[in-house]
């Protein structure tokens, strides 16, 4: 009996060890922050845009937010492992990387 409630509370614990994280990385003096970011395959990301213009989240052929407003938020499911440097288009000088496990 012991065995089994055990096991059970080992299988609860594994679940939950799975679950996705949502991380936040906030766009603000033209800069993403943090500027590189590991997350979970899994897991989403939302980017947040605190700067007075709009910003991009742009990683060629992997994701792209299109223009991000004044205040507004964009969310990416990070769904393939791999490091993926992103940009704003809008702001070329603007670089972060994700970096899904």
């Amino acid at each position: 009996m012991l065995i089994a409630a055990g096991m059970a509370v080992a299988s609860v614990a594994r679940a939950r060890a799975r679950l996705p994280v949502r991380h936040t990385v906030v766009m603000a003096a033209t800069a993403y922050a943090p500027l590189t970011l590991t997350v979970r395959r899994g897991d989403s990301v939302e980017w947040i845009n605190k700067d007075p213009f709009p910003h991009t989240v742009t990683c060629a052929g992997v994701f792209d937010s299109q223009s991000i407003a004044e205040g507004a938020r964009w969310t990416y499911r990070a769904d393939r492992r791999g490091r993926f440097a992103y940009t704003c288009t809008f702001h070329p000088n603007m670089n972060g990387t994700l970096v899904v496990t």
